[in-house]
C-alpha cells in the first residue's frame, strides 16, 4: 500500500508572530497584529529626527514616540488586519476598529496638543498622518495611496521630519537628508519584507536544485529562501534601535 504524502504545514504569517512567551492566546494575537519589530524601527526614525539637533526636548520627544506608536503601531497596523486579514488572526472586527478608533484618536489628541505648543505649520503633519494612516492601510481612493513610494515616505522619512519639527519648529536641510535616510531604510526594509511575506503567506513549498561551479549540488526549499531575507530583517530592526539608542544617549548623557 501506497503511502499518502503529507502536505506541507503553511508557515505563520510572520516570523515574530504568535511568540510562545506569551501564553494566552488573544495576547499572542495582539503582539503580532502589533508587528512589534516594524514598529520598533519606525520608532527609532522618530527619535533620530528629534535628536538629530540639539536642544532636544524630552517631553516633546515622548510624546512624539507616543503618538506614532498610537497611530502607526495601533491604529494602521489595526487597519491593515481589519482590511482582508493578511495575519489570519481570530480577533473580531469591532475589537480592531475599537483599537484603530483609539490609537489613531490617541495620535490625533497628542498632535492637538503639539499644535498648541509648538504652532507653525504642525497642524499639516496631523492631516498628512491621519489621511496616509487611514487611507493608505484601507486602499482608499481606489488604492491609489496604497504604494510603495507612498509607505516608504511616510512610514520612513515623514516620522523624522515630523519629530525634528515638533522640536525646532522649522526644517532644515539636514533634516531632509535625515528623512531620505529613513526612506531609504523603509524602502530596504519593503524590498526584504514582501517576498518574505509572499513565501510565508502564500507559497507551500518549493521544490528543486542548485548546481554550483563547483560541481556540487544544494537541494532548495522554502525555508533556505526564507532564512537570508528574514535573518537580514532582523537585522535591520536592530540597528535601528541602536542608533536611537546613541543618538539619545548623545543629547541627554552626553556618552
Amino acid at each position: 500500500m501506497e503511502e499518502t504524502p503529507t502536505p506541507p504545514v503553511q508557515s505563520p504569517p510572520a516570523y515574530y508572530a504568535q511568540p510562545k512567551f506569551l501564553s494566552r492566546h488573544s495576547l499572542r494575537e495582539w503582539w503580532t497584529v502589533l508587528h512589534p519589530p516594524y514598529t520598533l524601527l519606525h520608532l527609532s526614525l522618530v527619535t533620530v529626527g528629534a535628536c538629530l539637533k540639539g536642544p532636544v526636548s524630552a517631553p516633546r520627544l515622548l510624546a512624539t514616540l507616543a503618538a506614532f506608536f498610537l497611530a502607526v503601531g495601533v491604529g494602521a497596523h489595526c487597519l491593515d488586519e481589519l482590511h482582508g486579514r493578511p495575519l489570519h488572526t481570530s480577533l473580531a472586527s469591532w475589537q480592531l476598529i475599537a483599537a484603530a478608533t483609539l490609537g489613531l484618536g490617541g495620535a490625533v489628541g497628542l498632535g492637538v496638543v503639539g499644535l498648541v505648543v509648538v504652532g507653525g505649520w504642525f497642524g499639516a503633519f496631523i492631516i498628512v498622518g491621519v489621511m496616509v494612516a487611514v487611507g493608505y492601510n484601507l486602499e482608499l481612493f481606489g488604492g491609489r495611496l496604497h504604494t510603495r513610494a507612498v509607505v516608504v515616505v511616510s512610514w520612513g522619512g515623514f516620522p523624522i521630519l515630523t519629530a525634528y519639527y515638533a522640536q525646532h519648529r522649522a526644517l532644515s536641510l539636514a533634516a531632509f537628508f535625515a528623512g531620505a535616510f529613513g526612506t531609504l531604510i523603509t524602502l530596504a526594509q519593503q524590498q526584504l519584507s514582501t517576498p518574505a511575506r509572499d513565501l510565508r503567506r502564500r507559497t507551500l513549498s518549493i521544490e528543486g536544485v542548485e548546481h554550483r561551479s563547483d560541481g556540487t549540488t544544494i537541494p532548495l526549499s522554502k525555508e533556505a529562501l526564507l532564512a537570508p531575507l528574514e535573518n537580514t530583517l532582523k537585522t535591520l530592526c536592530r540597528a535601528g534601535p541602536l542608533l536611537a539608542l546613541a543618538l539619545v544617549g548623545a543629547r541627554f548623557l552626553h556618552f
